[in-house]
């Protein structure tokens, strides 16, 4: 019903037809939603930790860790969608021949992002983040744009890529 109506309307007014190839705007691709939500998956686990050394009421512990599982299960989902956003819409051809590695190594994102998901494991979640920084240093490249690495300037206090663009 609602198609046929605009159909009537488009005859009427005549519509400019929008096209897109990509789910979001060309050249608006970064990695560092990723990265951020690494970091919040190791600062998860960290806090879990605390919780685990404070032990306080169980009530109030069980309560906060589902609270904190669940975020860290959503950080984990954050991570895997952005980089097969950047991998799927903005690797094309030309990348992929200067960098073959990308496959192997988002695949190796994607599991990584699975066992930090499933596991309250800082070591896994380190490891999810430095995949993530080597696969944010192979992005930077294809643009160009050369990185550096700093520790970030908040908890989890650990080292993360930036792209350099002082140049």
């Amino acid at each position: 019903m609602i198609f046929r109506l605009l159909n009537i309307f488009d005859r009427f007014f005549s519509f400019t037809v929008a096209r897109a190839h990509c789910d979001i705007p060309c050249k608006i691709y970064d990695p560092i939603e990723a990265q951020v939500a690494c970091l919040t998956i190791i600062r998860l686990n960290d806090i879990i930790g605390e919780l685990e050394e404070n032990k306080p009421n169980m009530v109030k512990y069980v309560s906060q860790v589902s609270r904190l599982t669940a975020q860290k299960e959503e950080h984990g989902k954050i991570v895997k969608e952005a980089v097969r956003v950047i991998w799927g819409d903005y690797f094309k051809t030309p990348q992929i021949q200067a960098h073959p590695e990308v496959h192997e190594l988002v695949h190796g994102i994607m599991l990584m992002a699975s066992k930090a998901k499933q596991n309250v494991d800082r070591d896994a979640a380190l490891e999810l983040l430095e995949k993530v920084n080597t696969f944010a240093e192979i992005f930077w490249k294809t643009k160009e744009v050369s990185t550096y690495r700093a520790i970030c300037p908040y908890p989890p206090s650990v080292e993360v890529v930036y792209p350099d663009l002082r140049d």
